[in-house]
């Protein structure tokens, strides 16, 4: 089948390639002339494992390409994906501008029906102001509107398409029509227990958030029982697994670390408390995710001043930069509060990462970027490792502990075992563990 896609972020880039390597042709649009120059030479503009193999293949057998013009992707297909950022306003709601824009470009020009899918994040209701939108410039031509929400998560967002949970298709009231297409389109990954699961579409908007959002309580929850754990001398990581064992909780989630960040748990949690809030409707739990998640990125600050009440001409090394591993993704990092904190107190800050740091040099100022994990450490008083890259777990600890001024390690992703850590030599805090 023929698809276009308007957006070429992280959503919309991810879902055109994917899509291209089941077969289908698909042509992606963006506004942005470098990117487009750039997709076109094969250069993915961020990092997320596998994709670049699929661009490069798919683009070059035909099935995958890139364009500026939206009249021609319009008229290219009978599908069209809206995959648009919708970034966070500062009051949390979610900016839907850029939806709206492309819902008028498809109303002025489509000549003939079209199915338009919400691929983007969005509120509840959108899909019914998107209709409206394209309504009142084009009354003429009849079409569907579908929401399609996406669950990728960055560092694996590849296998995340291609061996999904579930498909979730919010369309609206009896369109037997825009059912069937997008049965077909989504033919090739239906599992019997990988569901195609199809609802209304503002039922389908509320089910992406309300992921986001249970999955970012299970984060700030466990990371507030790890402050109870060290008071008490239990250990996190047991605890966790233990209540992860049970199959109504399940593991997943269940790390205690330095916070969430990213695209999406940050944005999306704001956006549902707005939501709620609009509508005049208590959200304690809510604002309760929101309030531990940036409480635990400031507990970081605490463990360090433990170590060095007075941080003036100490030198600082930060392993990892990226909010999770395995993507260049700095939005909502906690490195970014923790170096903010190291800088305002007088501290000296070296740091690494395989993937971000030239998207960290863009808003990180002041700092030291290196070349390798072993460089951060050389003659260093303390290490702290925020992401736990894989580059991370496997380093020599005890060629790192040697290169150190001090000894002194704060591990925000309880990575290594404490009694291992301690042996070499370390003075050695983790999260919620003795």
């Amino acid at each position: 089948m023929k698809i276009t896609i308007f957006g070429t972020g992280y959503v919309g880039l991810v879902q055109g390639a994917c899509m291209a390597d089941l077969g289908h042709d698909v042509l992606c649009i963006d506004i942005d002339k470098e990117k487009i120059k750039k997709l076109n030479k094969g250069e993915v503009p961020f990092y997320e494992p596998g994709l670049s193999e699929l661009i490069k293949r798919n683009t070059k057998q035909g099935r995958l390409q890139f364009s500026l013009n939206a009249i021609e992707g319009i008229n290219f297909s009978p599908i069209i994906f809206i995959a648009v950022g919708t970034p966070q306003s500062p009051n949390g709601q979610a900016d839907l501008s850029a939806v709206f824009k492309v819902a008028e470009v498809i109303g002025q020009n489509m000549k003939e029906y079209k199915i338009i899918v919400d691929k983007s994040t969005v509120p509840p209701l959108t899909a019914q102001k998107v209709r409206k939108t394209i309504e009142k410039i084009n009354k003429e031509i009849k079409f569907s509107i579908v929401s399609n929400p996406e669950f990728l998560r960055e560092g694996s967002a590849v296998k995340d398409f291609l061996m999904p949970d579930r498909i979730v298709i919010g369309i609206e009231k009896d369109d037997k029509k825009a059912k069937k297409i997008m049965l077909k389109i989504y033919d090739a990954l239906a599992r019997t227990d990988k569901p195609i699961m199809f609802t209304d579409t503002t039922t389908s908007e509320t089910i992406k958030y309300a992921a986001n959002a249970m999955l970012a309580s299970k984060i700030s929850f466990v990371n507030e029982l790890s402050h109870y754990a060290e008071k008490t001398g239990a250990n996190i990581k047991e605890i966790a697994r233990g209540i992860g064992l049970d199959d109504r909780i399940g593991p997943r989630f269940l790390q205690a670390g330095c916070g969430y960040g990213g695209a999406c748990f940050p944005k999306d949690v704001q956006a549902l408390i707005y939501e709620m809030n609009q509508n005049n409707l208590d959200c304690e739990i809510m604002n309760a995710i929101e309030n531990v998640n940036k409480r635990q990125k400031k507990s970081i600050i605490k463990k360090i001043n433990q170590i060095f009440p007075d941080l003036k001409n100490k030198t600082i090394g930060i392993w990892g930069l990226s909010f999770k591993p395995n993507t260049d993704d700095i939005r909502e990092a906690p490195s970014k509060i923790i170096i903010d904190d190291l800088l305002k107190q007088g501290a000296k800050v070296k740091a690494f990462d395989p993937e971000a740091i030239k998207n960290a040099q863009k808003e990180i100022k002041n700092i030291k970027y290196c070349q390798n994990a072993y460089e951060v450490a050389e003659n260093i008083d303390l290490l702290i490792l925020v992401t736990e890259w894989n580059v991370f777990k496997e380093i020599d600890m005890e060629k790192v502990k040697n290169s150190m001024k001090q000894a002194n390690l704060i591990d925000c992703r309880n990575v290594y075992n404490p009694q291992e850590i301690r042996e070499l030599g370390f003075n050695y805090l983790s999260i919620g563990r003795p």
